[in-house]
């Protein structure tokens, strides 16, 4: 009798990946030329590949994340976007991207007006150098979009 194979972490991370992508309708990336090696990159096919409509560059949302940082295991990242949080106007969710890791959506954070602030602090992994996207969907479908440039000497997704 063979014993079952165990996952690993990184077999869990994909299962959950997929799971998170399946149950939030986020499509999913298919394989193809998104781009090209050592070709300029266009997050904006990215996002539209994954969150299926145009993403407006917005003051309203606040990513925090410091320029460059020792390794890519644990970065901090502070995440706000400025609204009332009432039943008229208030975020739904954040996405946060990392289009350069082997899994592109970092998190996901819901919110509801009754949360009062829509702010997440944590920390992240990066696989190397890239632009860390985030994503707030307000309740009135607009998606309002941040980036910032984070350094990592030491890559932490290997």
């Amino acid at each position: 009798m063979n014993a079952p194979k165990s996952v690993g972490r990184r077999g869990l991370l994909r299962t959950a990946s997929a799971a998170l992508v399946s149950t939030t309708g986020l499509a999913t990336l298919q394989p193809g030329p998104a781009r090209a090696e050592n070709a300029q990159f266009d997050e904006s096919v990215l996002i539209k590949r994954l969150i299926g409509r145009e993403v407006v560059l917005s003051p309203r949302v606040h990513l925090d994340m410091p320029a460059l940082f020792g390794n890519g295991y644990s970065v901090p990242m502070t995440l706000g976007v400025d609204s009332e949080m009432t039943e008229s106007d208030h975020v739904r969710i954040i996405h946060v991207l990392a289009p350069e890791n082997p899994i592109i959506v970092v998190a996901q954070f819901s919110f509801t007006p009754l949360c009062g602030r829509a702010e997440i602090s944590t920390r992240i992994r990066l696989a190397k150098p890239q632009n860390v996207l985030a994503i707030a969907e307000m309740n009135d479908g607009m998606l309002l979009l941040a980036r910032r440039f984070v350094t990592v000497k030491t890559d932490g997704c290997a």
